[in-house]
């Protein structure tokens, strides 16, 4: 009986040493993916900081997110919301990347379209970012190329592998063991080709730090003293109940919300400021404009209008800047005119009803925070800081724009995705201590937390035990109506659990709000629940 050839035989086992060509050609997309972003990273170094890929794909979903996600993704992860989104498109990526890898290993001309099609949509990211010039697509164009031809040589190395059992005799005697060798050399050059990525992304980030002597600057300038210097703090503004929050927050432990994926960094010296729009005379100012201007100092506490009901999104600091309303008189506004659109560099504008900033409240353009130059993060060189309003209506960071106009004619940010125009802060009062859940000894507990009206001022904060009756807190010092107020509250805990509920009232007479409402359109409001566990 006639035995099968060599080849045959090859041809008829199963190759064990080739099975799952799929999930080659889909490790094959992420290298490519890798090539696109570091190359892209890299040669981004020597452009707009907000002209990489992933700030620009981030930027644009942001600008897209709907008010309910973005208020999830702040409840649900507070100030990490940035490196959540990061997180979740670095899933999308990878499992885009190897889509396309598998795309291109089947039919290579739709893995092309594939990979221009989401290089176009990388570039329209890009050139459609505020600041970001033309220009600014070549590092994601040059990523694409380097992604697209990194993309071709690792599926013809799989194209080759797959095709060598079919290969003439002659050569397969030569060497039977090519196809293993061949599917070694594939994840050598995979894996040289990812290492390579994390070096050039890690070196693009390198070099953007040292092109960057913008933080050198900020740490190198020199506040100047203030014509008006802010009222001295009180003794006693802290609460007597051991961990509660400072009174005065340090600018690391600040809360952080905005729509910046990358901190803008902005040379101080080519900082200008345009005031224009429905005013007599349009104004630009330069920052020694505002080193040279006379300086107000002033305690101030900042709300975010996505806190919750009890949540941390709030902070208190001593901020120096120019007032506002004194710009404003250089640039006359005309009748008519009720709104002030401010805009940040990154494209994020705030709405601003015209009054609040001439009135005394002492809205700022604040170039310090604490006794130093504002961090970058927090709108280094200049940002706006206004009592009494929600953030998403105030608080522009990397302020450089400020348009005189009217609500009826201009929508802010956050007021084109259904938030509020106008966003004044309602009185609020948050339980920090005991924690939520916590298990604590029986007897004398202390209670304590934060409670704020800006503009208005507490002037009485209740505890209730278990849906008894309201009991009057200490309340600590006050130092201005802008600022928080803290207090205290004795308990005397017996064993079991336990809820605790708390409210305060303004100086207008008005009481905290029962009535639960979510952050979404101005603002939360309710009474907070703690329970906890007496042993």
């Amino acid at each position: 009986m006639k035995q099968p050839s060599p080849i045959k035989q090859r041809e008829q086992k199963p190759n064990r040493r080739l099975a799952g060509p799929t999930a080659l050609a889909a490790l094959a997309g992420v290298a490519a993916a890798a090539v696109v972003l570091a190359v892209a990273e890299l040669i981004g170094a020597f452009f707009t900081a907000r002209a990489t890929p992933l700030i620009a794909l981030g930027s644009t979903f942001i600008d897209f997110t709907p008010p309910w996600m973005k208020d999830f993704a702040i409840a649900t992860f507070g100030t990490n919301d940035k490196a959540a989104l990061f997180a979740g498109m670095a899933v999308t990526i990878l499992l885009l990347a190897c889509v396309l890898g598998i795309v291109a290993y089947r039919k290579w001309a739709l893995g092309v379209a594939g990979v221009l099609l989401m290089g176009a949509v990388i570039v329209a990211s890009v050139v459609t970012r505020a600041s970001v010039k033309p220009l600014d697509a070549i590092p994601s164009l040059i990523g694409t190329v380097a992604g697209l031809i990194v993309l071709r040589l690792l599926v013809t190395r799989l194209w080759r592998m797959q095709q060598w059992p079919d290969m003439p005799s002659d050569l397969a005697a030569k060497d039977p063991e090519r196809p293993a060798t061949t599917r070694r050399t594939f994840f050598a050059a995979t894996g040289v080709t990812v290492a390579a990525s994390a070096i050039a992304a890690t070196g693009g980030r390198l070099l953007s730090a040292v092109r960057s002597n913008v933080a050198q600057a900020r740490e190198s300038l020199q506040l100047p003293a203030p014509a008006k210097a802010a009222a001295a703090v009180p003794e006693g503004v802290q609460s007597t109940a051991p961990g509660v929050t400072p009174w005065l927050t340090p600018n690391k432990d600040f809360y952080r919300i905005d729509t910046a994926l990358s901190v803008p960094e902005i040379n101080a010296q080519d900082w200008e400021l345009r005031v224009h729009g429905l005013v007599e005379q349009e104004v630009r100012l330069t920052f020694q404009d505002l080193l040279d201007a006379k300086l107000i100092e002033s305690h101030v506490s900042l709300t975010c209008v996505s806190n919750p009901v009890g949540g941390n999104l709030a902070g208190n600091a001593k901020w120096l800047g120019m007032p506002i309303r004194d710009v404003l008189k250089m640039a006359r506004p005309k009748d008519g005119a009720d709104m002030v659109l401010s805009t940040s560099v990154d494209g994020f504008s705030a709405s601003t009803p015209l009054e609040v900033l001439q009135d005394d409240r002492d809205a700022m353009l604040a170039i310090g925070m604490n006794g130093e130059a504002l961090p970058l993060e927090h709108g280094y060189p200049v940002r706006m800081v206004v009592p009494g309003l929600y953030g998403f209506v105030s608080a522009t960071k990397w302020v450089v724009d400020l348009e005189v106009t009217r609500f009826a004619d201009s929508k802010a940010y956050w007021t084109q995705r259904g938030w509020a125009e106008r966003g004044p802060i309602k009185t609020m009062a948050r339980v920090e201590v005991p924690k939520s859940f916590a298990k604590v000894p029986a007897g004398r507990v202390a209670i304590g937390g934060t409670a704020w009206a800006q503009t208005r001022g507490i002037t009485k904060v209740e505890v209730q035990i278990d849906g008894g009756p309201w009991m009057e807190a200490a309340l600590s010092a006050e130092a201005s109506v802008v600022t928080w107020r803290q207090w205290s509250f004795d308990w005397e805990a017996t064993p079991g659990p336990h809820y605790i509920k708390a409210r305060a009232t303004d100086a207008t007479g008005e009481l905290q709000t029962e009535k639960r409402a979510d952050p979404v359109p101005d603002g939360a409001s309710g009474w907070q629940s703690v329970m906890v566990t007496v042993e």
